[in-house]
């Protein structure tokens, strides 16, 4: 039986995978793991919880409210909120727990539950593994000790939320847009009302594109997984950049003026030099992943800004950034963390500060971009294999090679199984795009013949 956390919480079919019982018994088992490790001593217990716009995320959010109020938390609903607004206010409310619905960037009959600690922070994987043995014991059977009369929990929705993450959002910022004209897809996500919101309050000129969210349509032909839309309208409206988030808005890619594609390794770049010169990029540290683009280092080495890689996963940037007391890290996918600010990746937050990088200098985000040559990066995702035996795979460790010594120093090649997705990503780099092209392809097949 595989485990039920991946990278970024427990994720599946809605309905199929993840089920009302399952998030139920969850957020119930939750409850009784945080309470046993003290987290809720000498005070009545508090969750924040919010949603994406799935429809599944009505049931599912129904089934999370139920077993933590029936467990003894009180729960404040926010309702359609991004990721890391439930994060912010699980730390401004000074709440024990915070609980989304999201599968991200995942199609719609998919959903998840992710839950944060107190302070808004992403709960510990041993916490996890605790969480997911209690509720396995108790799913086989074992009874739960359940409060009565006045323990219950109590449930109320805080629609103060929105207001309160947009202030804080325009809040942080280092200068106003005023003048900027910028396009925001929002995915039809949980960013559909916030980030317009928050770029208008800012000062900007802001044009909306994918955010009319009806529970079916999140991720579908928009946001940051397809970027067509974005880049048309971008052009169409002469906008200095635009702005695009997946369906919980915990990442952001841009567009510039002329429509080409602003990646998270872009991103990371303009933010580290526009932090360095403000003095806050500490110990002049930006933290990537092992799937950073070869170009961001180098750029980054040119511009004498040390770089950290992890393990790929966002909650591996976090951990390096919070041993270390890092200020930026992220991922290309757009995972931005500006931890003076957030307390994880922020989608919303990153695009204002790249707008706002943008108004600060005057210069044109193509011009800040251009810190770093993207080298061709090859990705291909491999589904139907076992993900499990990517690391013990006699024939594919000789397919790898073999790639590695064709490529030499000018290229890179990484395998690895996906921590959200039944699917296996191979990454080949090189300075050439159809090297890269004809190796990946070559190794995807190695990995479907040893691991299909």
């Amino acid at each position: 039986m595989g485990r039920l956390f991946g990278t970024d919480g427990v994720r599946g079919v809605a309905n199929a995978d993840l089920t009302a019982e399952m998030a139920l018994g969850l957020s119930v088992a939750a409850a009784h793991v945080l309470a046993e490790v003290g987290t809720f001593e000498g005070h009545r217990p508090v969750a924040v919880v919010g949603r994406d716009p799935r429809a599944s995320g009505e049931f599912l959010e129904a089934a999370v409210v139920a077993g933590l109020a029936s467990a003894g938390v009180d729960v404040l609903r926010v309702g359609v909120l991004p990721t890391p607004a439930v994060a912010h206010l699980t730390g401004s409310l000074d709440a024990d727990l915070g609980v989304m619905l999201s599968a991200s960037h995942n199609p719609m009959p998919d959903n998840g539950i992710k839950f944060f600690a107190r302070g808004g922070h992403k709960l510990a994987d041993e916490l996890e593994d605790r969480i997911e043995t209690t509720y396995r014991s108790h799913a086989s059977g074992e009874p739960w000790d359940r409060p009565t009369g006045a323990g219950v929990g109590r449930v109320r929705d805080y629609a103060e939320g929105f207001d309160n993450y947009v202030a804080h959002l325009v809040g942080v910022l280092p200068n106003r847009l005023d003048g900027l004209k910028v396009v925001i897809d929002g995915a039809h996500g949980a960013a559909s009302r916030v980030s317009p919101e928050a770029f208008a309050r800012a000062g900007a000129e802001v044009v909306t594109i994918g955010a009319e969210p009806d529970g079916l349509n999140i991720n579908a032909g928009c946001g940051s997984t397809h970027l067509a839309r974005l880049q048309a309208a971008v052009v169409e409206h002469d906008a200095a950049l635009g702005v695009a988030h997946d369906g919980d808005a915990d990442r952001c890619l841009a567009v510039d003026s002329v429509g080409r594609e602003v990646d998270g390794d872009q991103i990371l770049a303009v933010l580290a030099l526009a932090m360095r010169e403000a003095g806050t990029l500490r110990g002049n540290t930006v933290v990537g992943t092992v799937m950073s683009n070869l170009g961001f280092k180098l750029a980054m080495r040119r511009e004498g800004v040390e770089l950290v890689q992890t393990a790929v996963g966002d909650r591996y940037v976090l951990e390096e950034m919070k041993e270390h007391g890092y200020a930026l890290g992220g991922e290309q996918s757009g995972h931005v963390i500006a931890l003076d600010h957030a307390t994880t990746g922020d989608g919303t937050l990153t695009g204002l500060l790249l707008a706002a990088r943008v108004a600060a200098t005057g210069r044109t985000l193509a011009d800040l971009a251009g810190v770093m040559e993207r080298l061709p990066q090859v990705l291909i995702n491999v589904p139907d294999v076992d993900k499990s035996r990517v690391s013990s795979s006699a024939d594919l460790a000789a397919a790898v090679a073999e790639a590695e010594r064709e490529l030499g120093e000018t290229g890179r090649v990484l395998l690895r199984p996906s921590g959200t997705e039944p699917l296996v990503r191979v990454m080949v780099e090189a300075a050439d795009i159809d090297q890269a092209r004809s190796v990946a392809g070559r190794l995807a097949d190695a990995v479907k013949s040893a691991l299909g």
